[in-house]
Parts: C-alpha cells; sequence; structure tokens
C-alpha cells in the first residue's frame, strides 16, 4: 500500500503520533465495544481510515488487511473497501478455536490431551458421574473465550456452584483431570509446502504480580534450555502434525498451540489452539533464527502473496529447533490486578527503558522496534492504556519485552521481572473517579474485559 509495505491502523495509538506508519483516528460516537471484532469493524467505517485507504486504491485494489480477530462483517467491510484478508475464513477460525474441536482435532491428528470428558453439563451431580475417573479435582473448560475468564478449577460442589450459570449455558463443555503442570506455547505456519513451526516458548501464567487471573497467560519466554532436545522435538512433531490435520481442513497461516507438561510424569498434552497471529508473536518472531532465515510471519505473508515459491520444510523445522539458533527472550503482559476503577492522569511513554540497581526504571529513548533493547538492564515497553483511559480489574496495561529470563528455574517469577513490574506500574497515576463517571466507568470495565491477545 503506497510507500509503505506495512501500514498500521489502531484504534489505540501507543505512540502518542510518532510511529511513522501507524494510523489512529479521531474518536467518533459508537456503540459499547463488546470484542475487538467490533473495534475492527469500527475502524473499517470510520471516514478518515475509508478515506486513507482510498487514497492507497489503484484499479479497486486497496491491497491485503492482517487482523487479530475478525468475523463475517469485517470480511464484507474488507471486500467493499477492496482488500483482501490474509487468513482463512472468519467461520472456518471460529471453527477451529472452539476448544471442544480442539480436542476432536487433536485426537484426529494422533495428538493426547489431558484425560478428559466432553459433555453437555446440567448439574454437579451428572458430572461427577462422568467424570469419576479424572479424579475429585477437575478442570472445566467452556468452548470459547480467554482461558483466564472461562477455566474453572472444580474439587467440590461449592465450587460448582460459583460457576454453574456459565458451565451449563454452554452445549458441550470440556472436563479435564487436574494435574501439576506448567504452560508452554508454540507457533506455527500451515504453508502450502507443509507446517513451518517455531521455538517452544515457556508460558507465564496466573502471576498475581501480572494479571488478576488464576488460570491467565501473562507473557512467555524464548528460553533453549527450559526444554530437553526430546521435549522440544515432541513438541515439534505434535504442532506439525496438527497444522497438516488443519491443512485438510483447509486451513492456512499462523497459528499457534498451547501444550500442558505433566511435571509428574513429563508427559506433553495438548491444550488449546489459537488459529491466528498471538500475544506471543512478539518472540516467535523476534528471536535469532527469524533473522537468520525469516520471520514466521513473513512465512504466512507469503501464502497469501499470491506467489510461488519452493521451501524445505523438514530442513527448516530441524534448524529451527537447534538450540544454537534460539537466543533468550521474555515479556510480561501487565494488567491493572486490583478491583478499584480509577482514571489515569499519566502513563509510561511507549519505548526504551532502563532499569536501574535500586529498582527504579528510567525511559531512556521513543523507540518503535524492540530488537534495539541492548541489555538485560534495558527493555522495550509498548503501552497500551493512556493517560485518560480508565484502569479495572484485568485492564492491559502494557507489554514488556526484554532479553533475558524472566522466571526462576521453580518458574516463579525472578527478582528482575519483579522489579520491571514494579518500577512500570509505578509509572501509571491514577485518581479515584468522580461520582459523575461512575456510570461512564462501570459500563467500561463491563465491556473491557473481552480478549484483547
Amino acid at each position: 500500500m503506497g510507500a509503505h509495505f506495512f501500514y498500521y491502523i489502531s484504534y489505540i495509538d501507543c505512540f502518542d503520533g510518532q510511529h511513522p506508519s501507524v494510523l489512529s483516528p479521531s474518536e467518533m460516537p459508537h456503540r459499547p465495544f463488546t470484542s475487538i471484532e467490533d473495534i475492527n469493524n469500527y475502524l473499517l467505517e470510520h471516514k478518515e481510515v475509508v478515506d486513507e485507504i482510498r487514497s492507497r486504491t489503484k484499479d479497486g485494489v486497496a491491497g491485503k488487511a492482517v487482523f487479530l480477530f475478525f468475523d463475517e462483517q469485517t470480511e464484507a467491510l474488507c471486500e467493499q473497501l477492496g482488500l483482501e484478508v490474509c487468513f482463512p475464513k472468519a467461520s472456518l477460525r471460529q471453527e477451529i478455536d472452539n476448544k471442544i474441536m480442539t480436542t476432536r482435532i487433536g485426537d484426529r491428528a494422533g495428538i493426547d490431551s489431558v484425560p478428559n470428558v466432553l459433555a453437555n453439563l446440567k448439574s454437579y451431580q451428572q458430572m461427577r458421574e462422568l467424570t469419576g475417573k479424572l479424579g475429585e479435582d477437575v478442570v472445566i473448560q467452556t468452548a470459547y473465550g480467554d482461558s483466564g475468564h472461562t477455566t474453572f478449577f472444580i474439587s467440590s460442589e461449592a465450587d460448582w456452584n460459583k460457576h454453574a450459570d456459565e458451565i451449563i449455558a454452554d452445549p458441550e463443555v470440556k472436563i479435564m483431570k487436574r494435574i501439576r503442570c506448567r504452560g508452554a506455547a508454540q507457533e506455527a505456519c500451515v504453508t502450502r509446502h507443509g507446517t513451518i513451526v517455531g521455538p517452544l516458548m515457556t508460558e507465564l501464567v496466573g502471576f498475581k504480580e501480572l494479571t488478576p487471573y488464576r488460570g491467565g497467560w501473562c507473557g512467555n519466554e524464548v528460553l533453549a534450555e527450559a526444554f530437553s532436545q526430546d521435549v522440544r522435538n515432541k513438541a515439534c512433531d505434535m504442532t506439525f502434525r496438527f497444522g497438516e490435520e488443519l491443512r485438510k481442513m483447509g486451513y492456512r497461516g499462523y497459528f499457534e498451540l498451547d501444550f500442558l507438561r505433566d511435571l509428574d510424569t513429563d508427559e506433553l498434552y495438548l491444550g488449546e489452539v489459537n488459529p491466528r497471529v498471538t500475544g506471543a508473536s512478539a518472540m516467535t518472531n523476534l528471536a535469532a533464527f527469524a533473522h537468520a532465515d525469516a520471520p514466521l510471519f513473513l512465512f504466512h505473508l507469503l501464502e497469501w502473496a499470491g506467489v510461488d515459491f519452493e521451501l524445505d520444510v523438514e530442513d527448516l523445522n530441524r534448524r529451527w529447533s537447534d538450540p544454537h539458533n534460539i537466543d533468550s527472550w521474555g515479556q510480561l503482559v501487565i494488567k491493572h490486578t486490583g478491583d478499584s476503577v480509577e482514571l489515569i492522569t499519566s502513563a509510561p511513554m511507549t519505548g526504551i527503558w532502563r532499569l536501574h540497581d535500586d529498582g527504579s526504571v528510567e525511559y531512556v529513548r521513543m523507540q518503535t522496534h524492540r530488537r534495539t533493547v541492548e541489555s538485560e538492564n534495558q527493555a522495550f515497553f509498548l503501552r497500551i492504556s493512556k493517560p485518560g483511559d480508565y484502569k479495572y480489574e484485568g485492564a492491559d496495561l502494557g507489554i514488556l519485552i526484554t532479553p533475558g529470563r524472566l522466571m526462576t528455574e521453580d518458574f516463579e517469577l525472578n527478582d528482575r521481572a519483579r522489579a520491571w513490574t514494579n518500577g512500570i506500574l509505578s509509572q501509571f497515576v491514577s485518581r479515584p473517579i468522580e461520582p459523575a463517571e461512575v456510570e461512564v466507568s462501570a459500563q467500561v470495565a463491563e465491556v473491557g474485559s473481552f480478549k484483547m491477545m
């Protein structure tokens, strides 16, 4: 499109107007957003966005578009504007994103999930009759939604009663044996030549400093020594086979698998799939191998570019699983963890930050690229919530990316991760809401709890 190969259109201006390729249009009246799909559809109908796209349109073709989330309305709006959506149809993505379907796809591909039962539950007694072999402690997942919001830990009837309405409302849920586990994630890309698999990443989950949600994802690490070569090989094989099963379904392009590693048996189980670019994509496309060969996302774009290309998938996957080609990076996804609602009056800027020995942080310079970070006492911070936004429980404040480890060998946050988190949080200044703001802030908190990444 025009002079820029990549052009970004965003509702949130994380860069305060300083990014040369970002359009963040002025606010227009709109219905309350309930999803990222709503935001994208609002943007595609915004006059400033429409004018920008039309200014870059030639012979009815405006270019290609990539989204985190989109729906059938997004597809229709893109068609009107002459944009091609570079992803499989929303209906196919929606089908694959169903956690029940994920389990069944895994079964077809010969990939084990944690021992489970799929059922339409109506009562606690029924659940116990169906899941006796799974033990007293079980985990229930609904078909859709963020794991932090829609994963329920059930040990007793009292636990059931807390979440019964949400569980019963779903036509089918997944009831799993509860295991002691660690999360891992792996991104991949289905191409016409086969499935390319990125590095296996650890996951940060449920840390109370970062998220209010017990099962909530809050970051990743790319670290070669975090897994044995056997575990990396097994995960790569599972992801490849899952990708090939997706290819049979007509899916092509980027996706991510979550794994659960049983700490008692060392078994690796399929968790869930995200048929899209994800919050972990910054890690995958930042690694050293991505610069030696090509970022994984580039293969996604090639698949949709309408050009022929040759690719030795087996050789690429072998190279990308070699620990010598994996450098160490981590990211922290920082949310507001308190149950208060306040108005942000000051917030840290996007760019490079420095961590001092006393735990304080200092803004170094504006930057748009995270790879410019030079050492472990520096980080790239992408601000999400800005002055004038409301800070409510679960609100995304920002994402911090830095070289090196963020967890200990026991998978707890290390001192450096805590120092970075506390330092960045100290840069957010907020005030209690005024009586006249109560209704508006309550609406924002209610509809702002949808999955952002």
